[in-house]
């Protein structure tokens, strides 16, 4: 029990920890915000009669739909979610401006296109966001509205909120909600995959990223393949998942999303504890099979060392926001209609965004045959 405690205490400080965040829903209408993101909603919480917090974290069989806005904060620092357990300050604090229920799938999908028609065509995509471990419902949309603001990402937001419970002890809790969780991803991604949208880019951080492969797993499995071959581009960030069972779940999905990414770092301490929780069995977002992941096809990223590695690097990093945002490197490096970035274009980042040469990029087995095959035939 001790060593138990004191692996709670360690995640509590390296993984996704800090306060209990407020929507505030209920806080006075003010100034404070200096902008506000559009996030839809999917999700197989259950409803609360609470304002405070409309979705709680009970497991709705059925999914939820709805639309929020979300206010940046003034003082926003790019990489953090200024949040507090208390009513939020919209100057100071992420806060719900605006929210929204939807009833039913037919609506929402209404919704989700009538947002498409606003953006320009190269820009009509939906991008969705499967958070991790140990987040409340505000915790998990603020990331969601943080990462599209700082990635200046324009595709419609839509979040899938899996009934995470929340608090550090209910590890074993949010492992048996992601499998719970996993169906209704699944619809999500059939409905995303009914809009008029150009391509669905999915995302899963952590144990999210286990309820993303459950569900490509579970869409395969069923016979449901032209919703999963809709999705232009995967990514699973620091992903908590057996690398074990994430071989047997690429088996079941076949032919796997392109592009599929995984980012990992060597210094993931989460990662590292939740591997001693599961009996020492490794986990992907470790980094701890590298070669693996290539062979199936998959690009990995490895952010080891940039800004400290940490849990959260892909959503706090510094150095890949001004990757992504000021050249066109990373989106090069994702796309799969081209071969990818050779490693001089990989060494010269470095000129471009200081810190980017502490990046590591392992291209799929694929596109380093044909590289290979490019050069043998000049």
């Amino acid at each position: 029990m001790r060593l138990f405690a004191l692996l709670i205490i360690l995640i509590s400080l390296t993984g996704c920890g800090g306060p209990r965040a407020v929507l505030g829903l209920d806080a006075p209408a003010g100034l404070g915000a200096s902008s506000t993101e559009t996030i839809y909603l999917a999700t197989t919480r259950a409803r609360s009669d609470d304002v405070r917090l409309p979705y709680s974290a009970g497991r709705s069989m059925a999914l939820n739909f709805a639309r929020f806005e979300i206010g940046i904060p003034e003082n926003h620092v790019a990489g953090q979610v200024e949040k507090t357990g208390r009513t939020p300050d919209p100057a100071r604090h992420f806060t719900a401006r605006a929210y929204q229920p939807i009833d039913g799938r037919k609506q929402f999908i209404s919704q989700l296109n009538a947002a498409l028609a606003t953006r320009a065509p190269e820009d009509r995509e939906i991008f969705i966001f499967v958070h991790g471990y140990n987040n409340n419902f505000a915790d998990s949309i603020f990331r969601n509205a943080q990462i599209v603001h700082d990635y200046n990402i324009n595709a419609v937001a839509l979040h899938y909120a899996w009934p995470s419970g929340g608090a550090l002890p209910l590890y074993v809790f949010d492992r048996d909600s992601a499998l719970v969780g996993r169906a209704g991803l699944a619809e999500t991604i059939e409905i995303a995959a009914k809009t008029r949208a150009n391509r669905v880019i999915l995302v899963g951080h952590s144990m999210g990223a286990y309820v993303v492969t459950e569900a490509l797993r579970d869409l395969a499995v069923t016979g449901r393949r032209s919703s999963l071959d809709r999705l232009g581009g995967v990514v699973l960030a620091a992903p908590d998942i057996d690398v074990d069972v994430f071989q047997s779940q690429v088996r079941d999905i076949g032919t796997l999303p392109k592009p599929f990414t995984i980012v990992v770092s060597r210094r993931d301490r989460a990662l590292g504890i939740s591997r001693r929780l599961t009996g020492g069995h490794p986990r992907v977002g470790s980094g701890s099979d590298i070669a693996m992941l290539q062979d199936k096809e998959i690009g990995v990223i490895d952010a080891s060392d940039i800004d400290g590695g940490r849990h959260n690097v892909f959503a706090s990093s510094q150095t890949l926001m001004d990757v992504v945002n000021n050249s066109d490197l990373m989106r090069n490096l994702l796309r799969d209609d081209q071969m990818g970035a050779p490693p001089t274009v990989i060494a010269d980042s470095a000129t471009v965004v200081e810190g980017a040469a502490s990046l590591v990029i392992f291209l799929p087995a694929r596109i380093l045959g044909g590289m290979a095959n490019a050069v043998t035939a000049r």
